[in-house]
This record gives C-alpha cells, structure tokens and sequence, in this order.
C-alpha cells in the first residue's frame, strides 16, 4: 500500500433547501480530484455531506409538521440520491446530527477550552434568522417597523439579547495572518486570499459560539441549556469524519491534516479564519488549502424559483447524462470563477471535444483498425520524428496534470488532455493513413498503432472526468482495469500488437439544441 494520502472535502450542504446546479458543481470538482489522486497512486479519502442543526431547520420542520430529524432525513437523502447519477465516488458522507459527530463536537469544544479560548458572555445584536448571522448597525437598512431591520442579505433582523459562550478569536490575528504569509496557497483562488487577508488585518472580534433560543443543535459540554452555533458545529465535521477522539475508525494520523477543503466563496471567511484558529486553539495541524468555487448564474440571470431557470440534478442528467454534465460544468470556466451557464455553450462544448473531439479521434482510428489491420492492434513498424512528438505529448499527461489538480486548475487539466485529442486528430490527417493503405502499408500500420497509444493515455487520463466514456473506450482497446492508471502512460506499458480487438462502437453522441435554449 502507497504511504502518499490525500483527503478531499466538499462544503456540508445545508439541509434547508434542494439540491442544485451549484451543490453538483462542487461535489463534482471534488470528484475531478479525487478519482485523479486514486489514479495517480494515491490512498484518497473524499468525505462529502448535509449540514443539519440551525434554528432555520427547526423552523421549517415545524412548519412541515415534522421532527426536525425526520425533516434532515429527508433532505439529506435527497443530497446522498444526487451521488450515483453523477458517479460521485465519495469514501464517505457525514451527517451533523450523527452520534459520531456530536462526540467529536463536545471533545473539540473540551480543547478549546482547556486552551483558556472559550468563555462565558451576553450578546446583543441585530440577528438574521434566515443568514444565521449577526449584521452591524452600519450594515442594515431599516424595515418595515422599529423592531425589524434589513440585511444587506435581504434578511429581515430582529434585536436579539442572550447568554452565549464565545471564542476568543481576537487573539489569533497575527497568527492567522502568518499562516496566510508562510503559506500563500493556503487559500484559493487569489482574489479570495486577498479577501481574506484585508479582513483579518483590519482586526477580529471576538465569536459568539453558542446558542440558547433554540434547541436543534448539539449540547455544549456541561451546559446543556446552549446548544453549539452553527460554524463550531458544521466546521467540525472535516474530522468528525476521521474518527477525532472517537475512539474507533481514528484516520486522523492517515488523512489530517486535509489536502483540500472545497467551499462556496459565501463561506470562505469561516473555513479560512475561524476554523484554522479553533484548529490552533486545540493544537491540531491546519488544513493545507482552502479552495472557494464560485458562483453560478443561468444563461446571464441568477437562479430563482420564480424566473423558473433553477438547474437541477434531474435537469442536467436528462439533458446532458453524467459525463456530459461533468465535462460542460468543469471546462467552461476556470475553478474559482463565477460562471454563466448556457444551454447552448453546453451543447457545443460536449458536441466540440466530447463527440468531435475524443469520440471522433476513437471512431475514427478504431474503425480504420477493424477494416485495414484485421481487427486487431497494428504493428509497429518503427516511429518517425512526427510519431515521437504526439507520444511524447501523451506520455507527458500526468506529471503536466497534477500540477493543475493540484492548483485545482482544473479547466487547464481537461484543456492539457483535449490538446492532445486535438493533435491526434490533426495526426490523422496529416499522416492520411487511407492514402497511406496503398502507398506504404506497413507506415500505415505504424500510423494507426500510434493513434490507438494515444487514444490509451487518453482515456486513462480522461476518467477523472468522463469516467463511463473514458472506460468504454478503454474496453475498446481490451486494456485491463489494473492496467488504467496514471503508472501506466507510458513507454513501457504500450498496446500489444495483435491484441484482438472488438468491433468499435460510438462513445459520445452528438447533441442538438432545442430551439427554446438557443433563444
């Protein structure tokens, strides 16, 4: 077994609304990476999950006539249905209001205080319901009476006077701010550390971390008339997850301190200050990268029930199925950016590199395979200069990715794989192999080996991303599945010549636009 580990985490889901284009969008990045680590050699844990206490989900569970229990199963198992359509392959998927949680929970609160960071205080302040926040006076606009005030959210907030412990954030400024100098990738993308730093420089409050006008949620240790916020709670997850102080299943020594937490830019601040600084507090090493994706909009407009362009999972799976959906929302737009998804750029993007792209290059070369070389691979008759330089692209994929995924630079990793698909195409036509069957048969059986070894590397290296095409070419060229990984681009693990291979099928069909998405 490898020593090399890798621990991979979507944002928790909240549980207070459907799943959506975004929570797809994320999961799916996460994914990306994921299955690229287990390819490259790597032991992977990919933890994924709902976010499930709050008083906004007390609220809506008595508004359901419900328990609030039976109100996160509910929507929790709609975010966990999402997972094999889109074959997610997450290692793990955490729920808040899990027994293994909530010890972990009460063991992080026990070192925070030991530490001398937690204590006991009144806060009073202007509280949204809706956004779980406190805002400002200098952030709030009045409302429609004096006891009500309007957030920049949009949220009605409502005066709010209570007994709550809080944690001495304050103290962790000049630390933090070190973290983010020594460790500049820390966090991502880099409009999000500038973000992150200006705000820790201009100094931290200290945080209120409980609760005591509701009950949903989990108890503080020794004082159950609170219940523990939402950030404590929900942050704790990441090494919930790993077995922390529970005792059994401990992966923590294997898999913490995490590679990489995947979040929305809504919640960068919580995953790039507080938690790092609770981190601090109980002495446990802190995350290597916070990575924030960002947000989406439905052809130039946001999202919105009553616009009627909410994308859902059934949505895209029906339009475009999980390879097309995966390749359309990954290689539009750099990770990180916000992104306007249209139909139509969808369509031509599976139709440009899916069908036309990888699906062609198969077709085509395993189709002149069947009808010139017996239906089995050619033999090498020896390489010219042009052969050499589009197998030497192909072998040089996955040290030239990794650096991407590691970036998450996703979008540049599809492009480094697809610029090969491209060069093999323009190959094709170069070397002309139907030209080639009557003028010099054996180059033309040198010609179709060196497409059918690159059209390998690149379905090995395009399963991250396409993984049910990416394999149905692979099963196309009778590789074996411990012959698909990321060891074996190269030189030394080549096609056998001879190998009898079965009549060729069509990976990736063409799409059309309906008329109604290219309005």
């Amino acid at each position: 077994m490898t020593d090399k580990n890798y621990y991979i985490t979507t944002p928790i889901y909240y549980v207070n609304g459907d799943p959506h284009l975004g929570h797809v969008y994320s999961t799916t990045a996460a994914d990306v990476c994921a299955r690229f680590k287990r390819l490259a050699g790597y032991n992977v844990h990919f933890l994924t999950g709902t976010d499930e206490h709050g008083q906004k989900v007390a609220q809506s569970a008595e508004k359901a006539g419900v328990s609030p229990l039976a109100f996160c199963d509910e929507v929790s198992q709609k975010f966990r249905d999402v997972l094999e359509p889109f074959q997610i392959s997450n290692d793990d998927f955490i729920r808040t209001t899990e027994e293994r949680h909530k010890k972990t929970c009460q063991a992080l609160w026990q070192k925070l205080e030991a530490s001398g960071d937690i204590y006991l205080d009144k806060y009073a302040g202007w509280y949204a319901v809706r956004d779980e926040a406190y805002y400002g006076d200098d952030e709030l606009t009045d409302g429609p009476d004096a006891d009500t005030k309007i957030a920049p959210s949009g949220a009605e907030c409502k005066w709010v006077e209570e007994e709550s412990y809080f944690f001495h954030l304050s103290k962790y400024g000049d630390k933090l701010l070190d973290l983010y100098k020594n460790n500049p990738e820390f966090i991502g993308p880099k409009s999000s550390y500038k973000e992150i730093s200006a705000f820790v420089e201009s100094g931290l409050n200290d945080l209120s971390i409980s609760r005591t006008t509701f009950d949903w949620g989990v108890p503080v240790p020794g004082n159950d008339k609170h219940v523990m916020y939402v950030w404590i709670d929900a942050l704790t997850n990441y090494i919930s997850a790993l077995g922390h102080e529970n005792g059994e299943n401990n992966m923590m020594d294997q898999y913490w301190p995490a590679n990489v937490h995947l979040v929305g830019k809504e919640i960068t601040r919580f995953h790039a200050i507080y938690w790092p600084a609770f981190l601090m507090s109980a002495n446990l090493p802190v995350p290597q990268k916070i990575y924030a994706n960002g947000w989406w909009v439905v052809e130039g407009e946001k999202m919105s029930k009553s616009l009627g362009n909410v994308i859902t999972p059934e949505t895209l799976l029906e339009r475009y199925g999980s390879d097309g959906s995966r390749y359309a929302l990954l290689r539009e737009m750099p990770f990180g950016n916000d992104g306007n998804f249209s139909h139509e750029n969808a369509v031509g993007r599976i139709n440009g590199d899916l069908a036309n792209g990888l699906g062609n290059l198969a077709q085509r070369s395993l189709s002149m395979i069947a009808k010139n070389a017996e239906g089995k691979v050619p033999a090498n008759n020896g390489l010219s200069d042009d052969d050499n330089i589009l197998l030497d692209l192909a072998y040089a994929l996955p040290s030239q990715t990794e650096t991407h995924i590691d970036a998450m630079h996703i979008h540049k990793y599809l492009e480094a794989v697809w610029h090969v698909v491209g060069e093999a195409n323009a190959y094709i036509d170069a070397q002309a192999p139907w030209k080639l069957k009557k003028e010099d048969p054996d180059r033309m059986k040198t010609v179709l080996y060196v497409l059918a070894e690159v059209i390998r590397c690149c379905a090995i290296m395009a399963q991250p991303i396409i993984p049910t095409g990416a394999n149905k070419v692979l099963d196309q060229l009778v590789i074996a599945g411990d012959a698909r990984t990321f060891a074996n681009v190269n030189a030394d693990s080549t096609l056998t010549s001879g190998t009898e291979l079965p009549v060729p099928q069509g990976v990736f069909p063409r799409l059309e636009l309906d008329t109604a998405e290219a309005a």
